[in-house]
Formats: structure tokens, sequence, C-alpha cells
């Protein structure tokens, strides 16, 4: 009797110790995905430097490239005064009419929800929106997020444009859940 108790808490603490194990590899795991996926963003960020060094025209026109490269047709930089919102006009690949705001500011800043509010009252009364879609180079206020979900506004804040930058098609960001993607924590200004 006393060899199957020894033998069963033997069992027993070497249970514990594989499940201990096995938690600790699915910490381990989960904490390289999170490091994973902060590198990543920061890897886009860094290839937005050229990005922050343009003026307001030239970052429309770059938007309105990346959107020619990923199958738009049309596309046209109409932003300036009297713009009603739209920076951006054209075709998706799907024929959908996008209508698109950008705003280049400072990494530091963010863009809250009365320029969304702007946005969305002309971009589809207005322009004939199917697609209202609002690029940033910093990041949009928790309040902004919240009234772009409501509103079915497509949001692409300075992580999503690192991405599209560096290659991801404008069909992928426009599938995402504006609600729960990105951040609304500001980047630190350059020193």
């Amino acid at each position: 009797m006393g060899a199957i108790g020894l033998l069963a808490s033997g069992l027993v603490v070497l249970v514990m110790v594989v499940v201990g194990l096995v938690r600790a590899g699915r910490r381990e795991a989960r904490a390289e995905r999170m490091r994973l996926a902060q590198e990543a963003r920061l890897q886009a960020r860094r290839s937005l430097d050229v990005v922050w060094a343009m003026g307001d025209r030239e970052f429309e026109e770059y938007v309105a490239e990346l959107c020619r490269r990923d199958g738009c047709t049309g596309v046209q930089r109409v932003g300036g005064r009297g713009d009603l919102g739209a920076d951006v006009i054209g075709r998706l690949p799907d024929g959908r009419k996008l209508v698109v705001q950008c705003k280049r500011y400072a990494k530091h800043r963010t863009v809250g929800s009365p320029d969304l509010q702007k946005f969305n009252g002309t971009a589809r009364s207005e322009h004939g929106a199917d697609v209202a879609l609002f690029v940033a180079s910093c990041v949009f206020t928790r309040h902004a997020r919240a009234f772009a979900a409501r509103h079915r506004l497509t949001l692409i804040d300075v992580d999503l444009l690192g991405f599209w930058h560096s290659g991801t098609p404008l069909n992928k960001l426009l599938e995402l859940d504006i609600s729960r993607a990105g951040t609304h924590h500001r980047l630190q200004p350059d020193r």
C-alpha cells in the first residue's frame, strides 16, 4: 500500500509539473505573439517617416496613389478649399464609390469626433460615398472610433497606414472592425 501511495503522489506531482509547463509555454507563446505584433506596428510606423515630412497636398496625393496601387479606378485628388470633406475620390475595384478625407497631423496628435462628424455629414450626402474612408497620420480618439463604428466610417490610423504603405491592400483594411482595430494612444513627438 505504501508503494502505491508513493506512486500516486509521484504521479500527482508529475501531472502538476506538466500542467505548469504547458501553462508557461502558453504564456510564453502569447507574450511572443504580442511582441511580434508590437514589432510589426513599430516597423510600419518607422516606414512612415516620409509621410510625416509631407505637406497636406502631398499626403492627399500619396493616399490617392495607394488607392490606385490597390486597383481603385478614376482616383482623383480633389482636396482644397470648398472640397466639402473629400480629399480623394474614386471607385473601388468592385465599383463602389470611395470618398476619402485625409489628415496629415504630427504623430503625437489625435483626430477627434468633431472631424469625423463633419466628414460624415458630407461623405454620403454630398459626394454619394458607398465607402467613407478617413485616413490619418496619427491616432483617433476613443470617441472618434465609437462615432465611426456607429456611422459606418472606415478609419485608417497611423498603424494601419503603415501596413497599407507596406503593401497590405486597401480591401483588407476595409474589412477590419474599427471598433476593435488600432489604438487611441498617442505617439510620442520627435525630440
